[in-house]
């Protein structure tokens, strides 16, 4: 029974190890106080968000997307994160989640789309934290893409995304 306990935790001490190396865990350090960004650029297959002063990155994060995060949303419920350029146009501080910066799809061409299809655009994407009374899983949110089609990070991170993006920031979303 010792041997199996000891293997077992050596595992458990590996995979956290492990886990750590490929910075899905892990957060970096805080922004610097009163930093501000005038973009927002999402690296979706990296799973990074940058926070973006002219050319000078601000802070990167690591983040969750929707559930089904290859390919731009296309509909409501298929549980993409959309792609291409938008604006954070409003924010929620009573969000369901822990803070929530609007996103501003669907545009006139998402919309167009849809409408071709014959299906609802959907909207609701957000930049937010986890959900109320969540946020003690913090980092460990980032082991698996599990919104709606929105961006989480850490609520910690969130608190900082918050008070750097004004309403009005550009967001691009790329593959």
């Amino acid at each position: 029974m010792g041997k199996t306990l000891v293997r077992l935790v050596l595992a458990v001490v590996a995979v956290i190890f492990g886990l750590a190396a490929c910075d899905r865990i892990w957060p970096e350090a805080a922004l610097k106080a009163g930093a501000r960004a005038d973009r927002i650029v999402v690296y979706k297959n990296e799973r990074v968000l940058e926070l973006m002063a002219g050319d000078v990155t601000l802070k990167r994060y690591t983040i969750s997307l929707g559930r089904e995060p290859v390919g731009a949303k296309q509909r409501e419920g298929d549980g993409r994160t959309p792609e291409g350029r938008y604006r954070i146009d409003y924010r929620n501080p009573a969000s369901g989640y822990h803070l929530a910066l609007h996103i501003s799809y669907p545009d006139a061409k998402d919309r167009a789309r849809a409408h071709n299809a014959g299906v609802s655009s959907g909207g609701d994407i957000m930049i937010h934290g986890m959900r109320n009374g969540y946020g003690w899983i913090g980092p460990l949110h980032r082991l698996v893409d599990w919104t709606n089609g929105c961006i989480a990070v850490t609520d910690t991170e969130m608190d900082e995304i918050w008070r750097a993006v004004a309403n009005g920031t550009e967001i691009e979303i790329r593959p």
